[in-house]
């Protein structure tokens, strides 16, 4: 692109040396005639050259409020850059502009610093940002500001606001009818199936969600997080505060954990690994002292989103989580509960009802990729800005809450701007791909094997009358061992071994599992 023609957006990037973690998604450029184009998530807006704006800070950012994706972590980076003295006269000028009124808002609410206008600012009410292109807050949730006739519909609060932009993709994804799909299998199995199936999802997403760590032989720890997820899903408050998740991650890790502290972190943290005793960071998450305002960011989001789309509101909340990364250990856990725990609350997925969404993910290599690399869309260009923000020192610090470490981190400035404007439209997508296949593929198919397995149980029992537990043994055997008796099996039920008795369970449970 001819950076000659950079408007709005991009060129005040370039104007204002402005680096960037999260890309644009819009650039916006004068050419021949009105066109749009779209690489790779990236769209390309040509406009006329009747469209192209004032060379000045006032004429690009009226263009970006007015003809783009508003982009929070540009503006963040942008007014720090500024001369508020330029931005101070455009509103002087122009008072009862809507866009002015709206980039003298922005600006304080994005720096915390009070701009003083001497002009009195008029005009009807204006919203900060435009619904139809952005997740906002919800009808009768925003807030009147007085000073610059605004009514603030951003979701968050300048400490935590996620993007959530509605391509045509997410509309769709944000419509995805979970209570539809439910009520599908329903019709399909029967209630009692479904609820007996609770259970079993239950301890599946526990199993699963410890294995997408590399732990999925801790069977003590499993029933434990399965316990905590039967009980906690949907309950109480949102753990999104000191005490809750405290109390939370206390359940979730047991007496059998070194920290000495439970809830929000007091120490650096960050995501790797160590190859051949080197480490290596995959992430690094926010500070310790911005954590709490963080987090109450968060609550903030899905208390202004409330009435919206259920799985856009539990991917925020569970990817906005894993990114603040607020504990010192378990925050994978939180994060994967926090999906089902938004779908409960939101009335979604009714008690006691589990999608096993860590199962989906942990199904096979492909799909942990999938998980991997909807991570990696924020903390891979994270990383990228960080390089040589950080060193391990030969020794390491003790901190308030008892870890020991010796990450020294400097890039704060670099990467507060994108933890706190998290783009997560890409994870929306996701995690309504991840549920849909959940409810369709993975609880269909055991919603079908517990039917099965009823229906066997019960052709059985026509047969030779024995307890259940030692009819489930029979059927395992059965479908293990291809239809052939056992020696084991024989010596455990002798009666297996007379004349056609064997022959019979095995056409029962042929027929119960279409096998015929």
């Amino acid at each position: 692109m001819d950076t000659n023609n950079f408007v709005g957006g991009s060129w005040l990037q370039a104007r204002y040396g402005v680096n960037l973690v999260m890309p644009l998604t819009v650039l916006s450029r004068i050419g021949g005639r009105r066109t749009t184009q779209e690489v790779g998530g990236i769209r390309t807006e040509t406009f006329v050259e009747g469209m192209r704006p004032d060379s000045d800070l006032r004429g690009h950012l009226t263009f970006h409020l007015k003809h783009e994706v508003l982009h929070l972590e540009l503006l963040a980076r942008l007014f720090e850059k500024i001369e508020v003295a330029e931005l101070g006269a455009w509103i002087e000028h122009e008072p009862n502009g809507q866009y002015a009124r709206r980039a003298g808002f922005l600006y304080e609410w994005l720096t915390g610093c009070e701009l003083k206008i001497q002009a009195e600012v008029g005009g009807g009410y204006v919203e900060v940002i435009d619904g139809q292109k952005l997740v906002a807050a919800s009808e009768g949730r925003s807030l009147p500001i007085r000073k610059w006739r605004i009514r603030d519909n951003l979701p968050g609060t300048p400490h935590f606001c996620p993007i959530v932009r509605k391509t045509n993709d997410v509309v769709l994804a944000m419509a995805l009818d979970i209570q539809g799909l439910l009520r599908d299998l329903n019709s399909e199995f029967g209630e009692d199936v479904l609820m007996r199936s609770a259970v079993w999802m239950t301890l599946r997403e526990s199993r699963s969600s410890f294995s997408i760590e590399g732990e999925a032989d801790q069977a003590d720890r499993i029933q434990r997080f399965a316990d905590v997820v039967a009980r906690r899903i949907g309950q109480g408050s949102l753990p999104l505060s000191q005490a809750v998740l405290a109390k939370l991650q206390s359940e979730i890790l047991g007496p059998l954990t070194t920290l000495q502290h439970m809830g929000i972190r007091q120490s650096p943290v960050f995501v790797g690994e160590a190859i051949r005793y080197q480490e290596v960071v995959h992430y690094v998450a926010p500070p310790s002292e911005d954590l709490e305002l963080m987090l109450g960011g968060l609550m903030t989001f899905l208390d202004r989103t409330q009435g919206q789309s259920s799985v856009m509101r539990s991917a925020v909340a569970a990817f906005g989580f894993v990114y603040i990364h607020p504990l010192a250990d378990g925050n994978g856990r939180v994060h994967r509960f926090l999906i089902n725990d938004v779908l409960r609350r939101d009335k979604a997925v009714d008690d006691p009802m589990i999608l096993p969404v860590s199962s989906l993910i942990d199904r096979d290599p492909s799909e942990r990729r999938a998980y991997d690399q909807i991570l990696d869309e924020i903390s891979r260009p994270l990383m990228a800005e960080l390089s040589g923000s950080y060193i391990f020192e030969p020794t390491q610090t003790i901190y308030p809450d008892g870890i020991a470490s010796n990450f020294n981190f400097r890039g704060n400035e670099i990467g507060r701007s994108c933890w706190r404007y998290l783009d997560l439209t890409s994870h929306v997508l996701y995690l309504a791909d991840v549920v849909e296949r959940t409810i369709c593929e993975d609880m269909r198919e055991e919603s079908r094997y517990l039917r099965s397995h009823a229906q066997a149980r019960q052709a059985i029992k026509d047969v030779l009358e024995m307890p259940d537990t030692q009819i489930d043994r029979v059927i395992r055997s059965a479908l293990v061992n291809q239809g052939r008796l056992s020696g084991v099996l024989t010596k455990e039920i002798p009666l297996l071994a007379r004349p056609g008795a064997w022959d019979s369970i095995v056409r029962a449970i042929d027929s119960a599992f279409d096998r015929l």
